[in-house]
């Protein structure tokens, strides 16, 4: 089954950053990508998100406002299962 595109916005891309704001509307993904910088997620949006990892799929409960962090190197699949849209905004933390 095809599923369609999540939308990402640059908003701020300079020598310390890249944010951006991911729009997922109802069953859209990512597609499998591989984070090459350590990165922060700030959801915009309360609810679900499946990941699908090398090591099978999970579930991840998002709140509005509440972030997270993960290292360079994680690779995923990023899933939206609900039957609304949901919005994060990504910071990806550039090598000085």
């Amino acid at each position: 089954m095809q599923r369609p595109a999540a939308i990402p916005t640059v908003q701020i891309d300079n020598e310390h950053v890249t944010v951006t704001e991911w729009r997922f509307p109802p069953g859209a993904e990512t597609g499998w990508h591989r984070h090459g910088m350590h990165y922060v997620v700030v959801p915009q949006t309360t609810g679900k998100l499946l990941l699908d990892t090398p090591e099978g799929q999970r579930e991840s409960q998002l709140t509005t406002g509440i972030a997270y962090t993960r290292p360079e190197g994680v690779e995923h699949n990023v899933i939206n299962p609900n039957d609304t849209e949901f919005v994060f905004v990504e910071i990806e933390i550039k090598k000085a």
